[in-house]
């Protein structure tokens, strides 16, 4: 059982890193101008709407990917034998950043198309925010309420 729960400490690690690494990637792509940088500057209609969009979608995605995760923890992942749990617990965590990571993107490139640090600060707290599922064993041994082993 050590080594399952190892495995999926570092699955979670792992889906952590790429996480952090992607929106870099983009922020990145942006500084460079690889993608069309101010497209929307002059469209006053089109930064509403953006901003609307991520505001809205940060406003959303935050609360759910913290909130759905304990809940589905304690409804569902609990009440299963502990291979399957780290099974779901791995899944569900990733679906977790997924969550956030389309808020984080979205804003991103509202940022680099209108050019309105609204985009960026919503992407902050999106980023903020994932700081929470921060990944550790003494983490998940928590949450699926395993007690560590004691080595002889």
């Amino acid at each position: 059982m050590e080594e399952q729960i190892k495995r999926a400490v570092r699955n979670l690690n792992i889906s952590y890193v790429f996480f952090w690494v992607f929106p870099a990637f983009l922020l990145g792509a942006g500084e460079f101008e690889l993608f069309p940088v101010g497209g929307l500057v002059d469209n006053a209609p089109a930064i509403y709407y953006f901003e609307t969009v991520g505001i809205l979608l940060t406003a959303l995605c935050v609360p759910l990917s913290l909130k759905l995760f304990s809940m589905v923890l304690k409804k569902k992942i609990d009440h299963m034998t502990i291979t399957l749990a780290l099974k779901r617990y791995v899944q569900w965590s990733i679906v977790r950043l997924g969550v956030l990571e389309v808020a984080i993107v979205v804003n991103l490139l509202c940022y680099y198309l209108t050019l309105s640090s609204t985009g960026n600060l919503c992407m902050l707290i999106g980023l903020t925010a994932s700081l929470f599922c921060l990944p550790s064993e003494k983490r998940l041994r928590n949450e699926l309420h395993i007690a560590k082993e004691e080595k002889l």
